[in-house]
């Protein structure tokens, strides 16, 4: 029985040998930073970024000075003036968390720009990707820069140079 169980570990091990999978490695953060026009894209976003965090923090600012301001005057003011200057605050902040989810939420201003200024990137680096492991025959092409439990890789099956000519950009 025991010779029969091993016989058949050493044919299934024979057999899956015979599959083995070809595997190869990029960096996508090396690649990006090669690119020109990423960096552009990283450029512009910054900008537009801090031009609308600016927005949002004067709305903010204009909230925060109208609590003040209703602070100091609030034990002058009747009950209707305290709450049309409560409202107006409430109003205030209200519009300042919209302003910041319009520009920075989930479905935001900054979300559809950097779609807009990087998936054509990601595209044409994913068709590069994919040309690669046709032509060489590989089966999974792994990005070492969100690997994050990849331990050790042989710098011989990293393709980011390779994928980089075919961009049209030379290391």
């Amino acid at each position: 029985m025991k010779k029969l169980f091993l016989s058949l570990l050493i044919i299934m091990s024979g057999i899956v040998a015979a599959h083995a999978q070809k595997f190869a490695l990029i960096d996508m953060e090396f690649i990006l930073k090669q690119i020109p026009s990423y960096e552009q894209a990283n450029k512009q976003m910054e900008t537009l970024s801090k031009q609308w965090q600016a927005e949002v923090e004067a709305k903010s600012k204009e909230a925060k000075a109208l609590y003040e301001a209703y602070q100091k005057s609030a034990s002058g003011l009747s009950t209707e003036q305290r709450t049309a200057k409560e409202e107006e605050i409430i109003a205030k902040e209200k519009e300042a968390a919209e302003l910041r989810q319009t520009y920075f939420g989930p479905q935001g201003e900054a979300m559809k720009k950097r779609q807009e200024l990087i998936s054509p990137i990601q595209d044409a680096i994913y068709n590069a990707v994919k040309e690669i492991a046709t032509q060489k025959g590989y089966d999974a092409v792994i990005d070492r820069a969100s690997a994050q439990s990849m331990i050790f890789a042989s710098p011989h099956i990293d393709i980011s140079n390779e994928v980089l000519l075919k961009l049209g950009y030379s290391k």
